[in-house]
């Protein structure tokens, strides 16, 4: 077989099978290079999901006509020197407008802020038209047409418009959320109107813009530092949750990336606390030295390696588990939205739109609460029912009725979760607030606190382990092996004990003595196929997580029990100084809190 050179239109096809996957790349390609170019102000048209056009203005410096002639060859830029180690641009290939313009029909026009006039450049199917000049504004105007009408193999593949036009949009929000100094509008005969002013330094703003009012009201802020890698963004509460990941966005030195340790990571900090199948929101920006992060492993960027993913992912998890710690115990707004459009439907479509104030964001360490000493976490006892009954009145005791006890004790109102004034149905806390009230779930969330202590007991010393009388040999691939043996030593300290057995195997010798008798070698498939997608063995932990918090619904306060005043006003103060008390072992909210003004709409007095 002949060894040939491929031709020039060619090997710009080839580049674009890589760089340019549907228009929604055209996109990221050319509002990269506006941002590279010091844009202030972009605009993005559409028509026909992106396929018919993509059209991207901007104010940014502009190109000489010189500039416009090597824009549209293959590896010319203006955004790096020799150095791939300090990439500090979101472009830097030079093969993006080379790869659409080989693809599609594309125009060019450019106009510097000192120059009288400006200049465009035309590439259609590869074929280069000299530069020449043109009217055009300060800035510069990217006009692509019909993407793939050159190679047509490659449009049969795209999705409809609908679909098309989506990824766009998604592209453009996470942009947007990565520059708010950047005024943002993305328009089209396919869409409706999209803009986000621009919002200088206030980011939750323009996260505010494009995820809406609910984030904002649910967020968390993260700042923390690590060896020079710095973690900011907001993470939300944990009942705060989605059915997919959409809402989790992560940047790299303000490049959107979709990084499977960040994820992981991710994943891993909201453990135990949102239920399987559901996934946290967080908008998470990531800001290290260019130097120890490589930007250049995959075409459209999309990708990164770290030189230190450990850090990074040590970083994440414990960041926001602080935070967490700190702050989780806050009640979600949707909780409170959804209880006020029960009572009122017609009031759900103004909730909608950002009209109800969301929960309150209580910051223990600087609110006058200060945690007394903790009453035991099983310290409720059944013969104080007298002092419930002196409470309750004769209606309460009756066995045929819910129980509704109005309690007078003032003295528990400055708190958080307030004053416990009642327990409907033998089941629901209802505490008076500063400014409204809360509605708390008494099983749900004695079951937390009893969750968080066994957690806290089980993990402040290695777990108890029980030695196999004859170890099992688990077959698995050499590489799992290997995996494995790296997360030998953190196994060890959950109680589950292994060592290599010859080329590809696995003995087990001791497994946890809390999951009684298992089946150790799924046990340890289960962890390599872990380690092998995430780089984390957390599955252990969290089986061990798992037994503890059925052993936490069973020992807790069960519904259907009457609790007296102090009981009751107990429990609340245990909330406030319980982390993630805000729900319980299975990611459902405690608690649900109404404001003042809500109460106030529901009977028409606002």
């Amino acid at each position: 077989m002949t060894v040939r050179h491929l031709s020039e239109t060619l090997i710009n096809q080839i580049a674009a099978g890589e760089v340019i996957e549907r228009p929604a790349s055209v996109v990221k390609e050319l509002v990269e290079n506006a941002i590279d170019a010091g844009a202030t102000r972009i605009e993005v048209a559409t028509a026909g999901g992106g396929k018919a056009l993509v059209r991207v203005t901007d104010d940014g410096c502009g190109m000489t006509p010189n500039d416009l002639g090597l824009a549209v060859q293959r590896h010319c830029t203006s955004k790096i020197t020799d150095d791939l180690d300090s990439i500090a641009t979101l472009g830097f290939r030079g093969e993006a407008l080379p790869s659409i313009g080989s693809v599609a029909k594309l125009r060019i026009q450019s106009r510097t802020g000192d120059a009288d006039s400006g200049y465009e450049v035309r590439v259609s199917g590869g074929a280069t038209e000299p530069v020449r000049p043109a009217a055009a504004n300060r800035g510069t105007v990217v006009e692509v047409r019909d993407i793939f009408y050159a190679t047509p193999a490659r449009l049969k593949f795209l999705k409809s418009d609908r679909a098309e036009t989506g990824a766009i949009t998604e592209v453009f929000k996470r942009i947007a959320i990565a520059f708010p100094e950047v005024r943002l509008a993305l328009s089209g005969t396919d869409r409706t109107t999209i803009e986000y002013p621009a919002t200088g330094e206030d980011k939750l703003a323009r996260i505010g813009q494009v995820l809406g009012k609910e984030f904002a009201d649910n967020a968390i802020a993260i700042d923390a530092v690590r060896e020079d890698v710095r973690l900011t963004g907001y993470a939300c509460v944990p009942t705060y949750n989605r059915a997919n990941s959409l809402q989790q966005y992560a940047f790299v030195n303000g490049r959107p990336v979709q990084d499977k340790l960040i994820l992981s990571a991710l994943r891993g900090a909201y453990a135990d606390t949102i239920p399987r199948g559901r996934y946290p929101v967080a908008v998470l920006s990531i800001t290290l030295d260019p130097a120890f992060v490589d930007v250049n492993v995959h075409p459209a960027k999309a990708d990164v390696r770290f030189r230190d993913p450990g850090l990074l992912r040590g970083l994440i998890v414990g960041a926001i588990r602080e935070a967490l710690t700190q702050h989780g115990d806050r009640a979600s707004s949707v909780g409170a939205r959804d209880m006020v459009s029960a009572f009122r439907p017609e009031f759900a479509s103004n909730t909608r739109h950002g009209s109800m104030p969301g929960a309150a964001n209580y910051d223990l360490a600087s609110s006058p609460f200060r945690p007394q000493e903790a009453v035991p976490v099983n310290g409720f006892s059944e013969n104080t029912q007298s002092t419930f009954d002196a409470f309750s009145g004769p209606s309460a005791r009756s066995e045929a009725a819910p129980v509704s006890t109005v309690v007078g004790d003032e003295t528990e109102a400055g708190f958080p979760l307030g004053a416990a004034r009642a327990q409907l149905h033998e089941n629901y806390i209802v505490a008076q607030t500063g400014d409204g009230l809360v509605i708390v779930d008494q099983h749900a969330a004695h079951e937390r606190l009893v969750y968080e202590s066994l957690k806290q007991s089980l993990h402040a010393r290695t777990v108890s382990s029980q030695v196999l009388l004859i170890p099992e040999i688990v077959d698995l691939p050499e590489e799992d092996c290997d995996r494995l043996m790296i997360h030998g030593e953190e196994l060890a300290q959950l109680g589950l004990t292994i060592e290599r057995f010859g080329p590809g195997a696995i003995a087990v010798r001791e497994t946890p003595a809390i999951l009684g008798e298992i089946d150790a070698a799924g046990l340890v498939r289960q962890l390599a196929d872990e380690v092998a997608e995430w780089d984390d063995a957390g599955g252990l932990k969290a089986r061990i997580d798992y037994v503890a918090a059925t052993m936490a619904c069973h020992g807790s306060v069960r519904s259907g029990r009457r609790l007296t005043a102090e009981e009751m006003n107990s429990l609340l103060r245990q909330m406030e100084s319980t982390p993630g008390s805000g729900q319980c072992n299975h990611g459902r909210p405690t608690y649900i809190e109404l404001k003042l003004s809500d109460i106030e709409r529901l009977f028409g007095r606002r």
